[in-house]
């Protein structure tokens, strides 16, 4: 379990957890390795949208990011998978 948050760890949340088995486990805050993946993502969305772009509104940004996802799942070539795109690997 990764959320933080004094109401999350209250007894209140979790007791129903470890009745049912299950372990708790918060590491410390600000540790990188729990959510690297989607940091990265989001730092490429950020870099190569959103600064650029400069959407006007909440709209605008819903639709431009909808288009850069196509984009970056069927068009952009990615490193981390040998220089193929996303839909090519996984669909």
């Amino acid at each position: 379990m990764a959320i933080k948050g004094s109401h999350f760890t209250s007894p209140k949340f979790i007791e129903p957890f470890l009745n049912a088995g299950s372990k708790i486990s918060m590491d410390h805050r600000g540790r990188v390795f729990d959510n690297i993946m989607i940091e990265r993502l989001w730092r490429t969305i950020k870099y190569e949208n959103v600064y650029l772009m400069q959407y006007e509104s909440p709209k605008a940004a819903r639709i431009g990011l909808k288009k850069y996802f196509e984009f970056y799942n069927t068009e952009r070539y990615h490193q981390s998978l040998g220089y193929q795109k996303p839909a090519d690997v996984y669909f």
